[in-house]
């Protein structure tokens, strides 16, 4: 066992330091205290240098979260995955990159485990070796051990980005365009029910949340997820969280049950955190005015995935009869990828106009359309293009009480 290894399990099994709210300085102490003692007892050289490193390194053990600790607090990285003990990957400005960050074994990859588990409600072991929680900061973490992984313990953190906290940073960011931004406060207002959409990491979450602010304070907003992500301003917000089974394997409660009980607690807007399944039949009929995040690849991949949701759960309704609701209860798809350059874009904004014949029929507001690769900075290159088209619900701002301009959906030249 090495010094670090020592002095580490020396502060663990004296419980003078961890788990437990300390300063700084007084950490330093302990910990300096631990070194000397075991410097001294195995007579170990130990350079200035390698000192400072090692004390560095156990303070992050303690008040962050060990190797990952600068990874964490590094702006510029979005997303980071651990494979195993002595592999981790981050991503950079929508790039991959392996690390040269490493955990010593195993055993140690663990206490970091343990380290962010121990603020949650929530457990992983070999009895339940998955699971979802969040850091303090809001970032979602997802853990799985072996013997469902082959690589050891596998940790994917997927940080909340603190700098994209209001409508204007998407708009410095060109994820959208400022007739888009002006359009979706006004859906917002006008209690449009919409559906974000995109593949995993793509922001969506993110859009959802910075768009919620535009709810008015005088509602009353139930928030229902499987991990807490949405950080909701408004005071009057009730964030439902699901429950997975315990040992027992009793107690769960999952996304639907708490979608129905939420009908029961007078809410003025609903916002799903993720529909994932049967929850989609009931979130058609109570929604009014609701947000929800849903995985798909296009928007019209929306419509198949919901109508594939609901016959898996109840194979007794007729498609004809699902097509109808969902074609009367969803009225924009808004729809955000991540480009082959990292950028990240709303690349529709969908209406959901209604049934013809036997197919839900989707007409394009606002599109980003790919024209090429820059040649210098390898960069996509594109245009947003306004269709030209004013969405059958335009009524509804009226007596909403919003002001949109048709102008916002003049079709613009090329």
């Amino acid at each position: 066992m090495n010094l670090k290894e020592r002095v580490r399990q020396h502060l663990i099994s004296g419980s003078t330091v961890f788990g437990k709210d300390i300063s700084k300085e007084h950490l330093k102490k302990e910990i300096v205290k631990a070194i000397d003692y075991y410097v001294a007892l195995e007579r170990i050289t130990l350079a200035d240098e390698e000192r400072k490193k090692l004390l560095s390194e156990l303070i992050d053990e303690v008040l962050g979260l060990g190797p990952l600790t600068s990874l964490v607090g590094d702006p510029a990285v979005t997303e980071i995955m651990v494979n195993g003990p002595h592999k981790v990957y981050a991503e950079r400005s929508g790039k991959m990159v392996l690390t040269d960050i490493h955990f010593e074994n195993t055993r140690h990859l663990m206490q970091t485990i343990e380290k962010i588990m121990a603020p949650t409600q929530r457990r992983v072991d070999e009895s339940s070796p998955y699971v979802d929680c969040s850091l303090s900061d809001g970032s979602r973490v997802n853990i799985i051990l072996p013997p469902l992984s082959l690589i050891g313990p596998v940790v994917t953190i997927r940080k909340f980005l603190g700098e994209i906290a209001v409508i204007e940073d998407l708009v410095k960011r060109d994820t959208m365009t400022r007739p888009m931004v002006d359009f979706l406060i006004a859906c917002i207002r006008a209690k449009m029910n919409i559906i974000f959409a995109g593949a995993t990491g793509v922001g969506k979450t993110t859009t959802l949340n910075i768009l919620s602010a535009y709810i008015s304070e005088d509602e009353r907003i139930v928030t229902i997820e499987d991990t807490q992500e949405l950080r909701l301003k408004q005071e009057h917000v009730v964030p439902l969280e699901a429950r997975q089974v315990n040992i027992e394997g009793k107690g769960e409660v999952p996304i639907r049950e708490l979608f129905k009980n939420s009908l029961r607690m007078r809410p003025d807007r609903i916002i799903l955190g993720e529909i994932r399944g049967s929850e989609a039949l009931d979130m058609l009929q109570a929604i009014m005015g609701s947000l929800a995040v849903l995985h798909a690849s296009s928007p019209a991949d929306v419509v198949s995935r919901i109508e594939t949701m609901i016959l898996m759960a109840n194979s007794a309704i007729p498609l004809w009869a699902i097509r109808r609701q969902l074609a009367q209860a969803i009225d924009i798809i808004v729809m955000q990828e991540q480009l082959i350059d990292g950028q990240r874009k709303i690349t529709h904004l969908t209406e959901v106009q209604g049934v013809t014949g036997d197919d839900v029929v989707l007409r394009d507001l606002f599109s980003y359309e790919i024209q090429g690769i820059d040649e210098n900075t390898k960069g996509v290159v594109g245009r947003w293009r306004v269709h030209g088209v004013v969405p059958d619900f335009y009524p509804r701002f009226a007596l909403m009480g919003q002001s949109l301009p048709q102008e916002v959906f003049k079709e613009q030249p090329a």
